[in-house]
């Protein structure tokens, strides 16, 4: 993972570091906060309970949403029962980069925790 972002390039879309917090107050990005490994994830809260795949459902259907893009394009590839996600994003990762790129970015990023 690059330092700077959650996300990276890949062949056929970008895949996106999450920590995930479940049973939260409401559906929301959080921010970005910085690893223990030194690299970056965006930080999300769902209020969908850690069953089942519903908190990954609900964290799919908060970023298509948030980024304005099919839901069936949104698909959580690793970390399916853990806070900790890699997300893929399926599509030109040229296009998608600096799109999502920019929409964290205005989503007030923190510096971390």
């Amino acid at each position: 993972m690059a330092d700077s972002s959650p996300m990276d390039a890949v062949a056929d879309g970008l895949r996106v570091a999450l920590r995930v917090t479940p049973k939260a107050s409401r559906n929301a990005v959080t921010g970005t906060a910085e690893t223990a490994g030194g690299g970056r994830v965006l930080k999300l809260s769902v209020t969908a309970v850690p069953e089942n795949g519903k908190a990954n459902e609900a964290v799919i259907k908060l970023l298509s949403k948030a980024w304005k893009l099919p839901k069936t394009s949104l698909t959580v590839v690793a970390g399916a029962t853990d806070r900790n996600k890699i997300l893929h994003v399926a599509g030109d990762p040229a296009a998608l980069l600096p799109r999502l790129s920019a929409l964290i970015d205005d989503m007030g990023t923190e510096g971390g925790e």
